[in-house]
């Protein structure tokens, strides 16, 4: 039977997983459904402790696709450190930089209630790890190092790892359209400037410049438009507010740029 996995912020059931003392069809049924659950759910693993069990039972999927049955794992050993990116159906769609032993020795019962033992390292051993977690009440998030652990509990809160991955920055590229746009619209002032002080002869061909550097400034105002949502876009946890400086900077040149222009048409 599949059984409904406890997610974040519901908390689990119990504090701590009880050991198994009774090897019976409870504790076979409860292991069955643990199986089935991580099927349904494309799962490597997962600890009793995950569905609301008391018990400390931890089922692991084998690269060849049999499940590795652990009942009151222990861990008795461990050598080695290494820094991984983790996932856990806990906080879905959240991750974090953990770092755990690279080898570790465990012991454990198999569901005869014979002791065994086993001997983990690589991917193998960062999963017994995250699910031994959960039988003592516990989840990756207490083992991240103080940095890692601040900015996790900000991707709790955004409920994105996207958008707290990179923090909204005070510059963008399209800050550099904006800027040849302001220098198109002094060039458009400094032409409307200069005919005040020359001939009408020249006037026909300032007039003319100053149309270029209009259709220029309505062209690049209208890119800027476009390539500022494209690149908003990266960065999701200030879309909201990007929206409104966009809309708001192209509506102010647009202004700024017609206004320069209907001055320019009944002086020049």
């Amino acid at each position: 039977m599949i059984r409904e996995i406890i997610t974040y912020p519901t908390p689990p059931s119990v504090q701590y997983a009880t050991d198994v003392r009774l090897f019976n069809e409870e504790i076979y049924s409860l292991i069955e459904d643990m199986k089935d659950t991580i099927e349904a759910n494309s799962m490597d693993g997962l600890a009793a402790f995950q569905i609301g069990s008391y018990y400390n039972i931890v089922v692991v999927k084998k690269e060849d696709g049999n499940f590795l049955e652990l009942i009151n794992p222990r861990l008795i050993s461990n050598s080695g450190k290494v820094t991984t990116v983790e996932k856990t159906a806990y906080f879905p769609g959240l991750s974090a930089k953990v770092t755990r032993y690279e080898t570790v020795g465990i012991v454990y019962q198999d569901r005869n209630g014979d002791q065994k033992s086993l001997k983990a390292d690589g991917a193998l051993s960062i999963l017994i790890q995250r699910k031994i977690d959960y039988t003592f009440g516990s989840s990756f998030i207490n083992k991240l190092e103080k940095a890692e652990k601040k900015l996790f509990e900000k991707k709790l809160e955004f409920g994105s790892d996207i958008a707290i991955s990179e923090s909204c920055p005070t510059s963008f590229k399209r800050d550099y359209i904006v800027k040849a746009i302001n220098i198109l619209m002094i060039a458009m002032l400094l032409l409307l400037i200069s005919s005040l002080f020359t001939g009408e002869e020249l006037a026909p061909r300032l007039w003319e410049y100053q149309t270029y550097l209009f259709f220029s400034s309505v062209g690049l105002s209208v890119v800027y438009f476009f390539y500022a949502q494209y690149e908003g876009k990266q960065f999701t946890s200030c879309t909201s507010c990007q929206i409104g400086n966009i809309i708001g900077t192209t509506l102010i040149s647009l202004v700024k740029i017609s206004v320069l222009m209907l001055l320019s048409y009944f002086i020049m």
